[in-house]
């Protein structure tokens, strides 16, 4: 199985980016984990993030992916572009929030891929991105 790994904006900056709220890891950090863990379960994982929602719509498109973990950061509450691409390109997805967002400010209860994934996995840090390959290999078997 072919596992996309797309990131959001800003998610570039974990590890600096109030890491009070978001932790000191980087985002290469949780890419390199996951790889490992990826490997470990027999799946192959391709990274791509983006602060542009259109490049992270491009990427999607090309469909070069079985399964993806989707983490899009503030898109998720503001996407319905984005929400129309996952839906347009019939991969199932798990989505990740390092924080659990219902629990943040009112704005951040606006979801727009919820109700589309196969799984949210929120709060979890980055061992969710671990937890969401998991789920995924899971899935396959």
């Amino acid at each position: 199985m072919r596992v996309l790994v797309l990131d959001g904006p800003n998610l570039d900056l974990l590890g600096e980016r109030e890491p009070e709220i978001y932790g000191r890891d980087t985002l290469a950090m949780i890419h390199q984990r996951t790889r490992a863990h990826a490997m470990g379960l027999g799946l192959e994982v391709a990274f791509f993030q983006s602060n542009h929602e259109g490049a992270l719509i491009d990427r999607l498109h090309l469909k070069d992916f079985d399964a993806a973990i989707v983490n899009a950061g503030g898109l998720t509450h503001t996407s319905v572009s984005l929400r129309d691409a996952l839906l347009g390109v019939a991969r199932p997805f798990v989505e990740v929030h390092l924080t659990d967002p219902a629990t943040r400010e009112s704005f951040r209860r606006v979801n727009f891929l919820h109700d589309i994934a196969v799984a949210s996995i929120v709060g979890h840090g980055p061992r969710g991105y671990l937890e969401a390959l998991d789920l995924l290999a899971a899935r396959e078997a």
